[in-house]
């Protein structure tokens, strides 16, 4: 006899009431029975969730992990309470944010690495999984090739294939439960035109089709509502911090790229601040705010838009909140973050759930 989900429940109404269960019981739900384990595991109350319109977008980042004692000695240098100074030798951690709840949580630490996240690695969010690609070793500072996926369900980290070669600075994005990275340099400095896919379901790599040049320092954009990945700015290996104003568009469903000039603001880095307009064209947050002009990162979720950075050169962290209906020309609202939570922001990314 096949198991009931609710115990005297209908089918549908137990189905209900298990959709609108929060994200972060769900580590906790899946030890009630194997019916549900099997439901939450095999992705089908996500995917239930997405299309009751229940599911959750959470936000993610990349922060330098900040201790009340630190926040402290940085008011004694004239930092305001609570702000970190990039300059300080700092370790970096996955600070999950739900704009809904206004929770803050920071996630257990990667296996393997005690000192803190890889330093510049990159993240992606797809089939309600966080993806930490790359990086260098907080230690000795090497390049690293590692790939590691959290599961918010099990609230657990899995090693996964690493990525097919060494790549610093790269593009991200992702779509349908692939990751695409794109671009960088490798260790020799040298900008890369290269492109992998990872699979998130088969846990393997492919190459695709390279782009028509090579891109340091570039930023991935997936285009709302298309099956495009943009690559955006960088700068060749001979022009080094010379940004372009060109991106190069990825089609998901032939596989060919294509140049678009114009479509970015020469001499400006692109990464973690390009922002798409209502009339689709690239803008970049760093121009929204004054008080974040400076190592802006931005990460949309749908209801709006979290904007960090600082006012000038080892200046204190500022968080804004852009909604979604206002845009880049839109009035922006100073975020209350806790002490713990107000690190230097390195990269994000949303992840629904």
């Amino acid at each position: 006899m096949e198991e009931e989900l609710i115990p005297g429940l209908p089918e549908d109404i137990a189905m209900k009431c298990l959709i609108r269960l929060p994200y972060n019981s769900h580590h906790v739900a899946r030890r009630v029975s194997k019916t549900w384990r099997d439901l939450i595991d095999s992705g089908g109350l996500h995917r239930l969730r997405k299309q009751n319109g229940e599911s959750r977008r959470v936000v993610c980042l990349v922060q330098a992990l900040t201790t009340l004692d630190t926040a402290v000695a940085d008011s004694t240098a004239q930092v305001r309470p609570g702000g970190f100074q990039p300059n300080r030798q700092a370790a970096y951690g996955v600070s999950v944010f739900d704009p809904v709840s206004n929770h803050w949580e920071l996630l257990d630490p990667i296996p393997g690495y005690p000192h803190g996240l890889p330093l510049f690695c990159q993240l992606a969010g797809t089939e309600a999984k966080l993806v930490v690609l790359g990086g260098w070793d907080p230690v000795s500072w090497d390049p690293v090739r590692d790939v590691w996926v959290y599961d918010f369900k099990r609230k657990s980290w899995r090693r996964c294939a690493d990525m097919p070669c060494v790549r610093s600075f790269f593009a991200v994005g992702a779509l349908n439960g692939l990751v695409f990275v794109a671009g960088g340099h490798d260790e020799r400095k040298n900008a890369l035109r290269t492109v992998s896919l990872y699979d998130m379901g088969r846990d393997e790599w492919a190459v695709a089709a390279e782009m028509e040049e090579g891109r340091d320092e570039c930023e991935g954009v997936v285009m709302k509502g298309s099956d495009e990945l943009w690559v955006v700015g960088g700068y060749v290996t001979d022009e080094q911090g010379m940004f372009r104003g060109s991106a190069e568009v990825l089609h998901l469903g032939t596989g060919e790229w294509r140049s678009v000039d114009g479509a970015w603001l020469k001499g400006r880095c692109s990464r973690g601040c390009v922002g798409v307009g209502k009339d689709g064209k690239l803008f970049t947050w760093a121009d929204v705010d004054p008080s974040v002009r400076l190592g802006t990162c931005a990460v949309s979720f749908g209801d709006g838009t979290i904007l960090t950075g600082s006012a000038r050169p080892g200046g204190a962290q500022r968080f804004l909140w852009v909604g979604a209906k206002e845009g880049e020309n839109g009035k922006v609202e100073v975020m209350d973050v806790p002490i713990e939570f107000s690190g230097f922001v390195q990269s994000g990314c949303c992840v629904e759930l």
